[in-house]
C-alpha cells in the first residue's frame, strides 16, 4: 500500500512541475526510475516509443502503462488521475484568477518567463531519449569496451531512417512511425 501512494505521490509531483507537455515529464520519470527502480532506463525507453506511437499525451500514455506494470488496472487509472490532477487544479485556479489579471504586466513576464524554461525541458528530453535510445552506457561501464557502448542496431535504424526520411521529404510523419515500429518489432527492440 505504502508503495501505492508513493507512486501516486511521484506522478501528482510530475504533474505539478513538468511545464510544457508529455516530454517534458521525461526528466521526471528518470528520475524514479533511478530513485526507486520500478522500471529500467530501458523500459521507459520502450514507455516513450509505445507512448509516441499510440493516441493521447505522452506523459498520460507513460503514467498509464507504469501504472498498470505495477499495480495493474487500478494502478493505470491512479497513476494517470495522479499525473493529472495538478493540471486540473491549477487550470481552475488560474481561469477564475485570469480574469482580472490578465493584463497584468508581471503575469504577462511570469508567462514569457516560462517559455524558455518550456524549451529547456523539451530539449532535456530529446537529447535524454536519443542518448538512451543510441548508447548503452552502463553496458559500457560494466564492460569498459568502447564498442559496448553503441546500440549499433538503432544506430543503423535511425540512420537509415533518417536517410530514408530527408530522400522522401513528402512521407507523412506516420509511415515514417509505422515503420520504425515494424523495424523494432522485426529486429526485437
Amino acid at each position: 500500500m505504502k508503495t501505492f501512494l508513493l507512486m501516486c505521490l511521484e506522478f501528482f509531483k510530475t504533474g505539478l512541475f513538468a511545464v510544457g507537455g508529455g516530454l517534458a515529464t521525461i526528466p521526471f520519470l528518470k528520475e524514479i526510475s533511478a530513485k526507486y527502480g520500478w522500471y529500467s532506463l530501458d523500459m521507459l525507453t520502450t514507455m516513450i516509443a509505445v507512448s509516441e506511437s499510440t493516441p493521447g499525451p505522452i506523459g498520460v500514455n507513460m503514467s498509464t502503462y507504469v501504472g498498470f506494470e505495477m499495480f495493474g488496472i487500478p494502478g493505470g487509472i491512479l497513476a494517470t488521475l495522479s499525473l493529472v490532477a495538478p493540471s486540473v487544479i491549477i487550470i481552475c485556479a488560474v481561469a477564475k484568477a485570469l480574469k482580472q489579471f490578465k493584463d497584468n504586466p508581471i503575469v504577462q513576464g511570469v508567462f514569457s518567463g516560462l517559455r524558455p524554461a518550456v524549451c529547456g525541458f523539451i530539449l532535456s528530453a530529446v537529447v535524454s531519449i536519443f542518448l538512451m535510445a543510441l548508447f548503452h552506457v552502463d553496458a559500457f561501464k560494466a564492460s569498459g569496451a568502447i564498442t559496448d557502448l553503441f546500440n549499433w542496431k538503432a544506430i543503423i535504424l535511425f540512420a537509415a531512417l533518417y536517410a530514408f526520411s530527408q530522400w522522401q521529404k513528402k512521407l507523412h510523419p506516420i509511415v515514417i512511425i509505422i515503420i520504425a515500429a515494424a523495424a523494432g518489432v522485426v529486429f526485437g527492440f
